[in-house]
C-alpha cells in the first residue's frame, strides 16, 4: 500500500525549501502526497503564494485560511490557534500515515500539536539548527522532540538533534533542501533576470531580504541603521517582503517608502523560487538577516552582510560578514563586501548546508521508514 504523506506548507519561505522534496515524492509510485497550504500562502497581503503551488499541478492540495491580517504577537498567538483547529479537523479527516513539517516557523508548531495528539509521525526538516535572535530557535527545538523522524541540514545539526537524546536510526543528515533548486532546477541566465527586473550593468546589484527580530521589545529595532546605511549608496536594491510576524508591516512600509525615494530600488512581495535563485546568482550581495543569506547565498560565493541578532549562533560559511545593526557598521560591511579583495577571498566558498541532494535523501528515506507503531514510540537515549 502506499505511504500517505501530508505535507505542510506556510509560507513562500518553506515551500521554497520544500519545492523538491514534494516533486520527488508527487513521482513516487509508492507515495500518495497531499499538500497542506496555510497561513500566509492564503493571505492576499503576502501575495496568494497558494496559487503557485496550485500552478506546479500537485494531485492533491489542501488550502486553510488561518492568518489574522496583524502586526502584534497577539495576532501571531491567535493565528496559531486558528491553525491548530483547522488543522485538527483537517488531518482527521485525511488520516495520513506521516506528516511533514519543515523548520523554525511559529505556525509549524499548530501542525506538530495535533498530529502528535493524533499519533501521526511527524517527520521533520532542518532540526538541529541555530537562530538564537528569534523565537524560531525555540520553536525549532519543540518540533525537534515532537518528530519522530529528523532531516538535519548541516553535520552539526545532526550532532545536536542526537545531543537531545534522539535515536541515531531516526537522524539522518540530509542538507538544506532550497539547495536542490541549483542542482535540479534551471535558473534564468543572468540577462534573462536583469531583463525581468530591469537591472543595469551600470550600478551593483543588492538584494535585501529583512525580518523582524522577534525576541526584542521592539522587534523593529534594528530596522532604522540598515535603511539608513542604504541611503548612503547608490546602488540597485531588490527587497523582498518580511516574513509574517510582529513588527512584519512596518518593514513593509519602510521598505515601500525607501523604493519610493529611490529610483534604483524596487520591492517584490514574492519573486518565486526560480526567480530568487536566479537573481542570488547574479547579485553582488546580499543584505538583511534572512536564513536565505546563511544557507543559500554561499552555494553563489555571494557576498552576504548579516545584520544584527536574528541569526546569531547559526553556522556560517566565510562569504558572510556579520555585523551590528549600526548604521557606520553596516556601511563599513557594504563597502568590505563589494572590495575585489574579499570577491577573491570567497570564491572557493564551501556551503555547510549541503550540496543539493537533499530531496532524494528524504524521499529514500520516507520510503524505507517501518510501520507507525515503531516510529510513534521512541527511546530517550540521554
Amino acid at each position: 500500500m502506499k505511504k500517505k504523506v501530508a505535507a505542510i506548507t506556510s509560507s513562500r519561505a518553506d515551500y521554497s525549501h520544500l519545492y523538491w522534496p514534494l516533486k520527488l515524492l508527487e513521482a513516487d509510485s509508492e507515495i500518495e502526497l497531499t499538500i497542506v497550504a496555510m497561513a500566509a500562502h492564503m493571505s492576499p497581503e503576502y501575495g496568494n503564494t497558494w496559487q503557485e503551488i496550485a500552478a506546479e499541478n500537485f494531485s492533491h492540495i489542501e488550502t486553510i485560511e488561518c492568518l489574522l491580517s496583524s502586526d502584534t504577537d497577539l495576532g501571531m498567538a491567535k493565528s496559531l490557534g486558528l491553525a491548530t483547529l483547522s488543522l485538527a479537523d483537517k488531518l482527521a479527516q485525511l488520516k495520513p500515515d506521516l506528516v511533514l513539517i519543515i523548520a523554525d516557523r511559529y505556525e509549524m508548531l499548530a501542525p506538530a500539536n495535533v498530529a502528535l495528539t493524533l499519533r501521526i509521525p511527524i517527520l521533520h526538516i532542518e532540526g538541529g539548527d541555530i537562530s538564537e535572535g528569534a523565537i524560531d530557535d525555540a520553536v525549532r527545538n519543540a518540533l525537534t522532540k515532537m518528530s519522530h523522524i529528523h532531516f538535519t541540514p548541516t553535520e552539526k545539526a545532526k550532532r545536536r538533534v542526537l545531543a537531545m537524546g534522539e535515536e541515531e536510526w531516526r537522524v539522518h543528515f540530509s542538507g538544506a533542501p532550497s539547495l536542490d533548486h541549483i542542482a535540479k532546477s534551471k535558473l534564468k541566465t543572468k540577462q534573462e533576470i536583469k531583463d525581468l527586473l530591469g537591472l543595469s550593468d551600470e550600478y551593483p546589484i543588492v538584494i535585501v531580504t529583512l525580518h523582524s527580530v522577534s525576541l526584542l521589545n521592539d522587534a523593529t529595532e534594528e530596522v532604522t541603521a540598515l535603511f539608513d546605511a542604504l541611503d548612503k549608496h547608490k546602488f540597485q536594491y531588490v527587497f523582498s517582503f518580511p516574513n509574517a510576524d510582529l513588527g512584519s508591516h512596518i518593514i513593509m512600509q519602510k521598505a515601500e517608502a525607501f523604493c519610493k525615494s529611490n529610483e534604483r530600488a524596487q520591492i517584490h512581495v514574492n519573486l518565486g523560487a526560480l526567480n530568487y535563485f536566479s537573481l542570488l546568482s547574479v547579485a553582488d550581495c546580499m543584505i538583511g538577516n534572512s536564513s536565505s543569506g546563511i544557507m543559500e547565498t554561499p552555494s553563489f560565493c555571494l557576498p552576504t552582510i548579516n545584520v544584527g541578532l536574528r541569526q546569531k549562533g547559526r553556522e556560517q560559511a566565510k562569504n558572510i560578514i556579520d555585523v551590528k545593526a549600526d548604521k557606520k557598521a553596516i556601511s563599513n560591511a557594504i563597502t568590505q563586501a563589494l572590495s575585489s579583495e574579499f570577491r577573491e577571498s570567497i570564491k572557493d566558498t564551501i556551503n555547510p548546508y549541503g550540496n543539493g541532494d537533499a530531496s532524494v535523501i528524504i524521499r529514500d528515506v520516507i520510503k524505507s521508514l517501518p510501520e507507525r507503531d515503531v516510529l510513534l514510540f521512541k527511546k530517550n537515549q540521554l
